[in-house]
């Protein structure tokens, strides 16, 4: 877990630090330096990661993509958990009727395939950064919606939840000032979870062509132009998908991390 979030951490740094650290910008094309071989290849050092098929630094597309979809993933992660969780405050406050409506969307958006309903809004509406993170932002909103759910359900059951209520707090004041920090540690360990799961999506999508559009990039978009060069400079590829991989897996195990410390019915 310690090694998981040293990297992630280098990734967040070098997300925020990304102007100062590219050595070129990532859009600057030099086509007497295609296909430049990285530095473990036998190329120099001028381009330590290569270049690509219209000589641009991969070390410095690979920056600015690293930002890109961390900023995609975060903004999509916290989208999906203020959908989710605010649903699930409204099912677990009015229960009823309100409450299986809310509980029959999201067995429905559980029962859709997620990737052919962002497939078809993304064909139909366009290319779009904001469509695409609220696009992303509506993945697993139903996990949240569930847990928040029945947290609040419990915690409304507890004196502490009883007292307030009696003492004449608004709805808003009880769930946000008192169900929510008590159960914000579940919800953390939930969005420490998806989240790995919106960067692979996201690379996917933007593999398929439908994701971030040039001349922006991102960790995905970077696999999708490499893989035409697979054979012949396989560096274009391999190194956002590195990425990808290992930045998956560190979110995966510091989620894990978190839900042992967090749980105290492992303790």
């Amino acid at each position: 877990m310690l090694i998981a979030v040293i990297w992630l951490g280098l990734m967040l740094a070098v997300a925020i630090l990304a102007d100062l650290i590219t050595p070129y910008p990532f859009t600057q094309m030099d086509l007497h330096n295609r296909l430049s071989r990285p530095v473990f290849m036998g190329g120099d050092w001028a381009h330590p990661l290569g270049t690509d098929e219209l000589g641009r630094d991969v070390l410095s597309r690979l920056i600015a993509s690293i930002r890109m979809s961390l900023l995609i993933a975060f903004g999509a992660t916290i989208i999906g958990a203020v959908i989710g969780v605010t649903l699930g405050f409204v099912a677990a406050h009015f229960r009823g009727f309100i409450e299986q409506i809310v509980l029959a969307l999201v067995d429905f958006s559980a029962a859709i395939p997620f990737l052919v309903l962002a497939l078809a809004v993304l064909a139909f509406f366009g290319d779009s950064i904001t469509l695409f993170v609220c696009l992303l932002g509506l993945h697993a909103w139903e996990r949240y919606a569930r847990i928040a759910r029945g947290l609040a359900i419990s915690g409304n059951a507890q004196g502490y939840s009883a007292a307030v209520h009696q003492l004449g707090a608004s709805p808003l004041r009880l769930y946000g000032r008192h169900i929510l920090p008590n159960i914000a540690s579940t919800l953390i360990v939930s969005m420490t979870l998806a989240f790995p799961e919106i960067i692979l999506l996201e690379s996917g999508l933007s593999f398929l062509g439908l994701g971030v559009q040039p001349p922006n990039t991102s960790l995905g978009n970077m696999v999708g132009f490499g893989r035409e060069y697979l054979s012949s400079a396989p560096w274009i590829m391999l190194a956002p998908a590195f990425v990808i991989t290992i930045t998956a897996l560190c979110i995966s195990l510091v989620g894990d991390g978190l839900r042992d410390k967090l749980d105290p019915t492992l303790t």
